[in-house]
Order: structure tokens, then sequence, then C-alpha cells
């Protein structure tokens, strides 16, 4: 696949479901994607004030929103195969019976990893070879925020008192390590730490690891 230069790598990777662990690939056109994050408030009126209390109710899900830059013209393959596997995100898988639970990373490995389900994605062919074949794909794509739990702001984190060890199966990440263990996986620095890593996506199968308690 051709890869604008200009362009950021970045991946999601499928947390739940038939195929956890799955990692896909997309890119960004252009190099950029926007963030919105809101709070309901509720207005308390009170006579002979001049406006109202607000009272803080609940924050509101967060969502990001991209475009991702596809062209396969010069492999002269169909770029559908590139586009089909992001809008697959938001069938229902058979094991959960939902869409499956995301996680979307951004460039470097410091990055924090956003937990999403696939909320909206709008595919547009803008070029197509002889045979009529789809070779030029630009897709909007709204990732909405998934909530599994309280964050560390909302409880203090907790996990079991003695320290635990995990074998590596292939397709695992540190970020779907701490999900199974932790049940959130932006908790994946203590096992990167832990254990040294400086790469969060490069792990060896078979290896074990040390799952600190979580204080």
């Amino acid at each position: 696949m051709a890869i604008n230069p200009r362009s950021k790598k970045g991946f999601i990777e499928i947390l739940s479901g038939t195929n956890i662990g799955r990692q896909i690939e997309i890119l960004y056109f252009p190099p950029e994607y926007s963030i919105e994050k809101s709070n309901t408030f509720a207005e308390i009126s009170i006579p002979g004030l001049e406006a109202p209390y607000l009272q803080y109710v609940k924050g509101n899900a967060g969502s990001i929103t991209l475009e991702a830059f596809y062209d396969t013209y010069e492999q002269g393959t169909d770029v559908r195969d590139f586009t089909k596997q992001l809008s697959d995100l938001m069938k229902i898988d058979p094991v959960i019976h939902a869409p499956p639970t995301l996680l979307f990373a951004w460039g470097m490995p410091s990055q924090e990893p956003f937990t999403c389900v696939l909320e909206r994605v709008t595919t547009r062919f803008t070029m197509f070879n002889s045979d009529g074949i789809p070779v030029r794909a630009r897709l909007s794509i709204t990732l909405k925020e998934f909530k599994i739990g309280l964050n560390e702001r909302e409880r203090n984190k907790q996990s079991s008192d003695k320290t635990k060890f995990y074998v590596t199966k292939q397709g695992d990440s540190l970020w779907s390590i701490a999900y199974k263990e932790y049940g959130d996986p932006a908790l994946w620095r203590y096992i990167a730490d832990a254990n040294k890593i400086h790469d969060p996506r490069s792990l060896e199968t078979g290896a074990e690891l040390i799952i600190p308690s979580v204080e």
C-alpha cells in the first residue's frame, strides 16, 4: 500500500470478541485528529439571583474523529481489502453479541491509549482502475469512548495484594494484558515498568511477565 510521507501511523487493537488481540494499522490524512469531551450541568434557579447556580451532573463520553487515507493504486489491488477491516468493526461479534471494544493508539507508545467502540465510519472511494475496482479511499471515522471501569480520579486503583505472573501468548499487548488483569488497559504502564519494557507493542510470545499489584 502506498504511504503518504506526511501521514502518521496508528492502530486499533480489538479488546474483546472473536478477534481479540488483533491490531489494525490505519493511516491518517491529514496527520491530525480531533477530540471532543463534554460535561452535563444542571441549572438550579434561586429567586432573587441574576443567574442560576450550576451543579455538576456527569461527564459525557468522549469521542475522537479522524480521517484515514488508503491508496493501493501502485499495487493494483482492491482498496476495500483495507477499508473493510475498519467497517467490519461495527458488526456484531458472535461471541459477545455486540460490536467489539477497541483500543485506539496514536503514533508513539508514550501516548495514552483510548478505549472505545467504532460509532461511525463513512467511506469515499476517490479513484478506480480500468476494471472499475476502487484503488483509493478516504474514511471519516468516529470513535466513542467506552467506559469499562472507574478511572484513577474516581477510585483508588486496587488489585490483589500479591504480585502475579503472566505468560504472553501470540497477539498479546500490554494494553490487552492490563485489560485482562486490572480491567483497565490504561494501567499498562505498571506492567511495563515492572518488566522494564520500553515498547508496549513489542512482546515476545512465551515471555513471563510480572503483574504487580496496583496500590
